[in-house]
């Protein structure tokens, strides 16, 4: 079975030969070296590249642990390249698993890393750099900063419903609960049963992902990074903050820790592509707070393994699916705050904040975006559409439900649409 993944293989392609490295990146096992080995290689043979000038490493393999060493590496590509009339692709998986070693020159000095070796490969007018890696050793924001604006970043992501469904066709509803429950993690797919994928999805986080920032972020309390990530799997979609979560485990597991140690936690869960952070934005007053913000997981299979399968509560399910979706899309996403003022039932005036799940934003283009599972009232519809109202401007504006299948708008331009019609339709916004 493959699915093509064409969001992510037309960025590639259309980075080609802009002199820049391209830098793969995303969570781990989310299918960015079958993007760069399988489908932009098989892209490029169809092109007319000869399969010879497609230069190809897995540093992670036996057979090419001699190119760790980042010397061996470029000696090894300027061989084969510099001076050359044709035009040569070079990929590299899994860099991280490259060396650092001593400079022969200067043997006390700075070691040589591979992005002296990516730097130097770079320079070389008839090679086009392809290098993937996100486990442990290497995050994407180290290597972007490394160089400094002198590469591309394609962000890879689990698969979308539209992806997921593509795959597996059948009835949408049916398929659309699977994904709920099971996610979009590619290796989910070829599981045979739900014991299989289960298993899988819970040896991601202990085997995997865990061992991953533990490592790499020497963690001396592993029992308050894995707390840190349950209660946000567990409240998904909810205003929280470090000092809410620090109190929180306090009082229910009697850890000791500080505020600053649990945001610095959360900080590495985010680097490493498990969780993304939605701050909330004053709409009328065009800023940002500080706190408390929302926290959504890569992957909602992921989120459902770490709690067991348990807290399927569809309502935060869809609202972290749809989040997923517009990052997806390209969108950044904020969680937007309107006030106003209201009569309490004292019938005294007072000032109410009102949510708005989303404002995603791409270029200068903004829309608003209400998740409502189920509105089986005029009074409950009304409720969730009176922050539109209150917003000051004209940009689109967009409920997305599960209780219907068909798309409408209201008397106020607002739009309703089924979920299903919405992930399954890129146009819509």
């Amino acid at each position: 079975m493959e699915i093509k993944r064409d969001k992510y293989l037309k960025q590639l392609i259309d980075y080609q030969w802009d002199g820049q490295v391209k830098v793969i990146t995303g969570i781990r096992r989310c299918g960015k070296s079958y993007l760069l080995r399988t489908l932009f290689k098989n892209y490029l043979l169809e092109s007319g590249v000869r399969e010879e000038h497609i230069l190809s490493f897995e540093l992670d393999l036996a057979k090419d642990i001699r190119f760790r060493n980042p010397l061996e590496l470029s000696d090894h590509v300027r061989n084969h390249v510099d001076g050359k009339p044709d035009n040569y692709y070079l990929f590299i998986d899994e860099i991280q698993m490259s060396d650092e070693v001593a400079n022969p020159y200067n043997p006390t000095g700075k070691p040589i890393t591979f992005y002296d070796a990516l730097n130097d490969l770079k320079s070389l007018s008839n090679l086009d750099v392809y290098v993937t890696g996100s486990n442990s050793k290497m995050l994407s924001k180290d290597i972007l900063s490394e160089f400094r604006g002198r590469s591309d970043e394609i962000r890879v992501h689990p698969f979308s419903f539209a992806e997921f469904y593509s795959a597996v066709g059948g009835d949408k509803n049916e398929a659309f609960d699977t994904y709920a429950f099971y996610g979009g993690m590619p290796l989910v797919l070829s599981r045979p049963t739900d014991t299989a994928k289960m298993n899988y999805l819970q040896s991601l986080f202990s085997e995997v992902f865990i061992k991953d920032i533990v490592e790499r972020k020497k963690i001396e309390r592993q029992d308050i990074l894995e707390q840190i990530i349950d209660l946000l799997c567990s409240s998904i979609g909810s205003l929280t903050n470090p000092g809410k979560i620090t109190n929180t485990m306090k009082s229910k597991n009697q850890m000791s820790m500080s505020p600053n140690t649990v945001k610095a936690y959360i900080d590495h869960l985010k680097d490493a592509f498990l969780f993304a952070e939605s701050k909330r934005y004053d709409v009328r007053g065009k800023s940002y707070f500080d706190f408390p913000n929302k926290y959504y997981c890569e992957d909602i299979g992921l989120r459902n393994a770490r709690i067991g399968f348990r807290q399927q509560e569809m309502t935060h399910i869809m609202e972290n699916i749809l989040y997923n979706e517009l990052i997806i899309r390209g969108y950044a996403v904020d969680v937007g705050i309107v006030f106003s003022r209201e009569q309490n039932k004292n019938g005294n005036s007072v000032r109410v904040s009102r949510e708005i799940d989303f404002i995603a934003t791409l270029g200068n283009r903004k829309v608003y975006i209400q998740s409502a599972y189920a509105m089986p009232t005029e009074e409950k519809l009304a409720s969730e559409i009176i922050p539109f109202s209150l917003t000051g401007d004209s940009f689109p504006k967009i409920v997305v439900r599960k209780d219907i299948s068909k798309r409408w708008y209201d008397d106020n331009g607002i739009l309703n649409i089924g979920l299903i019609d919405f992930l399954l339709d890129e146009s819509v916004i």
